[in-house]
Parts: structure tokens; sequence; C-alpha cells
């Protein structure tokens, strides 16, 4: 019998993004399967964990989801530490997060470890018609600072 407790390692990652983007939705369909179509701005930092296991380790993955406007920047800067992953998110539908990603990587490369795995995420593909940044304005900012792509819909 396996308890909650009971795992090998613990990788924390952090998920960033301007407000409204859909981090707090991320981290509910992750760790709990649940989706929230009204969904409260995050204050300050919430958490989540779930376990996995990989090649017979068992992995708790704590997430901790930041508040995205700019009253919290003390309170997020401080959740870098310590974090191997950083998710990156923006809203498809959404110009001005994605011209936010700059600052988010910039903050993130001064306040996180230099080692931290980083991905940016385009989040809303759900909402197609809606799309106001290309995959390919996505990908190439991506590839502009070395980092993987993705896009997903927390729905």
């Amino acid at each position: 019998m396996i308890f909650e407790d009971d795992y090998d390692l613990i990788f924390k990652t952090v998920i960033v993004g301007d407000s409204g983007v859909g981090k707090t939705n991320i981290l509910s369909r992750y760790t709990r399967d649940e989706f929230h179509m009204e969904c409260k701005s995050t204050v300050g930092v919430e958490f989540g964990n779930k376990k996995v296991c990989i090649n017979n380790t068992f992995i708790k993955a704590q997430i901790w989801d930041t508040a995205g406007q700019e009253r919290y920047r003390s309170i997020t800067n401080s959740s870098y530490k310590g974090a191997k992953g950083c998710l990156v998110v923006f809203d498809l539908t959404r110009k001005d997060t994605f011209y936010s990603v700059d600052r988010w990587i910039s903050e993130l490369k001064s306040s996180a470890d230099a080692e931290v795995a980083v991905i940016l995420l385009g989040n809303k593909s759900d909402l197609e018609e809606e799309r106001k940044v290309t995959q390919e304005e996505a990908i190439s900012k991506a590839e502009m600072y070395g980092l993987a792509y993705l896009e997903t819909s927390a729905l």
C-alpha cells in the first residue's frame, strides 16, 4: 500500500503568467481533474500536489500556482527558489499576455536557479475562433529563448 507521504523524490514546479491566463485551472485539472469556468484570481500563491510513478520511482510533484498581478510580484519572486521546473503561461486569445512572456522569462532568469527547466505554454487552445497568437509566433518566441513550446486547454 502506498501512502500519501511515500515518495522517493520531490519536484517543485512553478506556474507563472499574467492574471487570467488559466494558471489555476491548469493546476486544478492536473492535480484533481477539475475545471471551473468561474475561477477567482489567485491571491499570493496556491499549492497543489500529485504523486506519479516513473520507472518504479515515486515522485511528488509540488506545483505552485502564483498570482499574476503586479502587487504580488515579491511573493511570486520568492516562489522561484528551489523550483526544478517552471511553466510560463500565456492566453492564446489575449495578445497582451503573450507580450508579457518576455517580462516573465526575465524575472525567472533573475530569481530562479540557473538549471530550472522552463516550458512556454499557450493556454485556451480550445478557443480557436478567438485565437490572437499564432502557433508560429509562439514557437518563434520559444525558440528565441531556447524553450519547449506546448499548447493546452484546461477545459
